[in-house]
């Protein structure tokens, strides 16, 4: 039996990420990347010796840091962030089965059902938002060095350099995910998915 001449047809793409959502994640991406970079030339001796200026790279760094929680800030008021950053803070039964089979190496879709994001996306996005802010805090503690005791500037710095390493390794294998899901940067880049793609790795998304 044919389909009824008037009968809507099913979009091929949904809609993923809006506008401010695309910019909040460029922007911070950006803001981190300058972070990564300058902290790569301040500790590695091979690309310190780069460096003619270091207090302009420190100034950089330090500045780079302060402004990274504003993109966030200033998106707020869009509406798709703040639904998105809800659903982000949200964990059902359904993101535990995924980390079984994640932990089990199992790949199959079926076995690790997803809104419209996933775990592992829940557990990076809770732990990078944590992990900025004890950068900047630290990080300010090392800048302003009159307002603090010294075992507080310790502390901040052996914190302030642990986390960073722990963040660069994060940071990579996130690149490294993203750079293996071309579908999945497409909706960061444009802000529209593949249906396919969305009803076969986020099978619980309501799209």
């Amino acid at each position: 039996m044919s389909l009824r001449a008037d009968a809507p047809a099913r979009a091929t793409h949904v809609h993923r990420f809006s506008r401010a959502e695309r910019w909040v994640h460029r922007t911070s991406a950006a803001l981190m990347g300058v972070c990564v970079l300058t902290a790569a030339f301040l500790y590695v001796p091979e690309l310190a010796q780069l460096v003619g200026r270091r207090a302009l790279v420190v100034s950089v760094h330090q500045w780079a840091g302060v402004a990274l929680p504003v993109p966030v800030l200033l998106g707020l008021v869009s509406r798709a962030l703040r639904a998105d950053l809800r659903l982000l803070n949200r964990f059902g039964p359904h993101d535990r089965l995924w980390l079984r089979a994640a932990l089990r190496r199992d790949k199959r879709h079926s076995a690790r059902p997803a809104g419209k994001f996933n775990a592992g996306q829940k557990i990076y996005a809770a732990w990078i938002a944590g992990a900025t802010l004890v950068m900047l805090g630290t990080g300010l503690i090392m800048w302003f060095t009159h307002l603090t005791p010294l075992v507080w500037r310790t502390s901040a710095t052996f914190v302030h350099d642990w986390l960073a390493l722990t963040m660069g390794i994060v940071l990579a294998g996130h690149i490294g995910m993203a750079l293996a899901d071309p579908e999945a940067r497409r909706g960061m880049r444009t802000g529209e998915v593949s249906r396919e793609w969305a009803d076969r790795e986020h099978s619980l998304w309501r799209t």
